[in-house]
């Protein structure tokens, strides 16, 4: 079971996920989505396309952009499709 924590609270938690270059990716289905904002940032990377973010909230405290999701991957990422991966503190356990 892989979970992602932050502040004390468990954002996403899973038995099923992808790992793609050493990030677990949540499928949408797992993150407790109480914990997200939008964000209006994105990256585009080379391989994998564009990137969309949320900002992680835990009662008053936002760890801004801290995750991060593929919504129309390439195809040669498509299995990572709307998952989500956390970077910026989130504690990820596999």
């Amino acid at each position: 079971m892989a979970r992602a924590i932050w502040n004390d609270q468990v954002l996403a938690e899973s038995e099923t996920f992808e790992t793609v270059e050493g990030n677990i990716y949540f499928p949408p289905e797992s993150i407790n989505r109480e914990f997200f904002r939008e964000s209006d940032h994105q990256t585009t990377c080379p391989w994998k396309g564009v990137a969309s973010y949320y900002d992680v909230v835990v009662g008053d405290q936002v760890n801004g952009g801290a995750a991060w999701y593929y919504q129309a991957p390439s195809e040669a990422a498509s299995h990572v499709k709307d998952h989500v991966a956390f970077w910026k503190g989130v504690d990820v356990e596999p």
